[in-house]
């Protein structure tokens, strides 16, 4: 089996396993603010077990490709949404559970503007901006309890440009 998986380009369609593909595509739900702004309106489910949902700030450092990615994350106990501060494209790594474990990750791009939320319980990659700065609004679970598990790959797979 190739160590290696080339980057596709992130649609709602292909990314649906995994979580919403939040962005302004299609017609607005409505014009508000005197007709100075559209609203996309509920673009993302969010989805927590306990806690409440709570706003962070996440600063990532950019990485470059080829990336090598040797360990996936997930949150059991809530969905996550990461939200570019910039008008910079990102790396999504995500891969879906086979009983309990990630199975071959699948990795994607986001245009500039795209925000993603990974749905709770999917396996993905850190945050991984190509460009500087990384900084991202991050919308999660906050409460008590244990909601990371990560998973440490027996050999490192190559990201690489499609």
């Amino acid at each position: 089996m190739s160590r290696q998986i080339m980057i596709q380009p992130i649609s709602a369609q292909n990314f649906a396993p995994f979580g919403d593909l939040i962005h302004t595509g299609g017609a607005p739900d409505k014009i508000i603010n005197q007709g100075q702004c559209e609203r996309f309106h509920d673009r993302a489910q969010l989805d927590f077990a306990e806690g409440r949902a709570g706003i962070s700030l996440f600063n990532a450092n950019p990485r470059a490709l080829p990336y090598h990615l040797d360990m996936v994350e997930r949150h059991p106990e809530g969905s996550q949404a990461f939200i570019p501060m910039t008008y910079q494209p990102f790396l999504v790594i995500v891969a879906e559970d086979h009983n309990g474990q990630p199975g071959r990750p699948q990795a994607f791009l986001t245009q500039p503007g795209q925000t993603v939320n990974y749905h709770r319980g999917t396996w993905h990659g850190v945050l991984t901006p190509l460009h500087g700065p990384g900084l991202f609004a991050v919308v999660d679970r906050i409460g008590a309890g244990d909601n990371l598990e990560e998973f440490w790959f027996d050999a490192p797979y190559e990201v690489v440009s499609g």
